[in-house]
């Protein structure tokens, strides 16, 4: 049996867990009281993840032309993004934008190209415009920053093309896992040694939190049949890393979103900068 069609039938599985689980947080939203301070931010991150969750799904039943048209629209979209926070260049933004519709078909038509020579043309296609330009001010700047873009957000993304069923999985478990960090961050981590911040970039998230997504995608992961002790590690690892990774980038950059046009979350990148670490440890875990 093809991966494809595995990774099809892995989404087909997933389909009544996530009408499930909207189901029952649409329904948990919809009775907040006024009193609770984020309701209708709650609100309207759940509407996103109702129009999110079809939008994933669905591409995974069009096949692999469906996963490199997510991954390449998701990649183009948050390399957009990624420049204005870093402050590139329109040289930089090409690379970027060209490696995030590039990088993504290779992982469909040809997986064996992305070794260690295709390492090393990124490398080189992160320097080229700061060289070409001749920057001498800012070009190393630049080129260590295009580099990570590069890691972060093309590289991650072909995971969603390259790791079949377990990329279904790792996605909707990362996004069950915000939510238990929000529950378990909630109810826990008010006081005690469960409220210690994990970093000072990110001072909301506790221990608590990472409580909260570890049992979370334990949970989903086990009802998906897809549980391992390197995937479970892998999605935890990019629940807690995504934030502070893209807290860390926006707190350089002094802005508070990537964004502003997704409802409840801001941009793109605040919405998958977990899923992205996830993809790269997925990738390199479970091989």
């Amino acid at each position: 049996m093809s991966a494809v069609l595995i990774a099809e039938e892995a989404a087909a599985r997933a389909v009544p867990l996530v009408a499930g689980v909207l189901g029952a947080g649409g329904v948990a939203v919809a009775v907040l009281p006024s009193k609770v301070r984020m309701r209708a931010e709650l609100r309207r991150r759940w509407r996103t993840w109702a129009l999110v969750a079809p939008v994933f799904l669905g591409a995974y039943f069009l096949g692999g032309g469906g996963t490199y048209a997510l991954a390449a629209g998701l990649g183009v979209i948050a390399a957009s993004e990624f420049v204005r926070m870093a402050g590139l260049e329109r040289g930089d933004h090409v690379v970027l934008a060209a490696a995030a519709v590039v990088l993504p078909a290779l992982a469909w038509l040809a997986p064996g190209l992305l070794d260690l020579r295709m390492a090393a043309l990124l490398l080189v296609a992160a320097a080229l415009p700061s060289v070409l330009a001749g920057d001498d001010r800012s070009g190393f700047t630049r080129t260590a920053r295009t580099a990570f873009g590069l890691l972060w957000i093309p590289v991650a993304l072909t995971g969603l093309v390259t790791l079949g069923e377990t990329a279904v999985a790792v996605g909707l478990a990362v996004a069950l896992g915000d939510v238990g960090a929000w529950c378990g961050g909630t109810a826990l981590g008010r006081r005690g040694p469960l409220a210690r911040p994990l970093s000072p970039l990110s001072p909301n998230k506790t221990w608590a939190g990472v409580l909260g997504a570890a049992v979370a995608t334990a949970g989903l992961l086990l009802v998906l049949g897809e549980f391992s002790l390197p995937l479970w590690a892998a999605v935890i690892g990019g629940c807690v890393l995504g934030d502070l990774i893209e807290s860390m980038v926006k707190r350089e950059s002094g802005v508070k979103d990537a964004g502003s046009w997704l409802p409840g979350f801001g941009g793109l990148l605040d919405r998958i900068d977990s899923l992205l670490v996830a993809l790269l440890l997925a990738t390199v875990m479970t091989r």
